[in-house]
């Protein structure tokens, strides 16, 4: 009996049989990812974090033709995005905002079920440098002036700490730890509240992201000090840094990222990583965060994002010690 094979069933079988014999992990990658992925974000909607994340991912969605979903899921300063992620499945398919803060929590708060190594870095996204900004009745026009006043009115002054943990409260402990400055600390759950007292002078100086209180600074509500980045802010390009202030220690610059639960494959990461460094070449994408006062950063491998975390971890770690940062203090 003559059997005839015509040539696109010759072509799907040998397509079947390649298919076939490649290792699970590269096929695993091929079709990832197939379905919704979840962004939990632990601090509220309406911050920079927020901000920045629907930035990438909208364009991140759009190249994968796939729908990523942000979920601000704020309380416990962070630790309910965090503890939800770290327990999630480990299949790619949910994310959680990455930076000091995922560090520093349980350093400051023993016996959680989570730490960074709960989690595996996907992706960092910018340097967000922040800005020391004061109220404008405050008779201090540069750093070294504010910081003389300040320690000639030792516990008079206020400042706004947003969130325990977060990189503008771990960089004012910073600096008041090697100005030896001692300011009245007034807790908020994120900087937009923060930033709002210090307009109406219930506060009078706190650390903010550049995006969040340029306008406020063009309008004279606020007084700009100094810039904590490797160089000045083009939104603020008359401000200088904390080097240039001469306080160079003081110098630190927060990174923003994203992590996913452990175990998650190594053949998504690297996927989801050349996803992220793809979406920051947009050139609509880098305006938008610039837009914001951030840095973009430059496109790194896993192990690069790692060593970043292990590098950061050890520095975090020092300043709570030093100052003796605890949750519910």
């Amino acid at each position: 009996m003559l059997i005839r094979f015509s040539t696109a069933a010759l072509i799907a079988g040998m397509a079947f049989c390649l298919t076939a014999l490649m290792p699970l992990s590269v096929r695993a990658q091929a079709s990832y990812p197939d379905r919704r992925i979840s962004v939990i974000l632990p601090y509220p909607g309406g911050g920079i974090v927020d901000i920045v994340t629907r930035i990438v991912m909208d364009k991140l969605a759009e190249n994968w033709q796939q729908t990523i979903t942000v979920e601000p899921k704020p309380g416990a300063n962070g630790n309910i995005a965090w503890d939800q992620v770290s327990r999630a499945e480990p299949d790619g398919y949910t994310w959680t905002f990455f930076s000091p803060g995922t560090i520093a929590n349980p350093r400051m708060q023993p016996g959680l079920r989570w730490n960074e190594k709960s989690f595996v870095p996907i992706g960092a996204v910018v340097w967000a440098p922040s800005v020391v900004v004061v109220h404008p009745s405050v008779p201090a026009r540069t750093m070294r002036e504010f910081i003389d006043y300040a320690q000639r009115n030792p516990g008079v002054l206020n400042w706004a700490n947003p969130g325990v943990g977060t990189s503008q409260h771990l960089n004012t402990a910073i600096l008041l730890h090697a100005t030896k400055l001692q300011m009245v600390e007034v807790a908020y759950k994120g900087q937009p509240p923060g930033i709002g007292d210090l307009m109406a002078n219930r506060v009078q100086m706190t650390l903010a992201s550049i995006g969040l209180v340029t306008e406020h600074i063009k309008a004279g509500s606020l007084k700009p000090l100094a810039v904590l980045g490797k160089r000045r802010s083009p939104q603020l390009p008359d401000v200088p840094t904390m080097a240039e202030a001469g306080y160079p220690d003081v110098n630190v610059v927060a990174w923003y990222g994203y992590a996913a639960p452990k175990g998650t494959p190594q053949a998504f990461v690297d996927k989801i990583v050349a996803g992220l460094n793809e979406a920051l070449k947009d050139a609509k994408v880098r305006a938008s965060l610039e837009s914001q006062g951030l840095q973009i950063v430059d496109p790194m491998t896993p192990a690069e994002l790692v060593a970043l975390v292990e590098a950061d971890t050890a520095k975090y770690a020092e300043v709570i010690n030093q100052a003796n940062i605890k949750i519910g203090n």
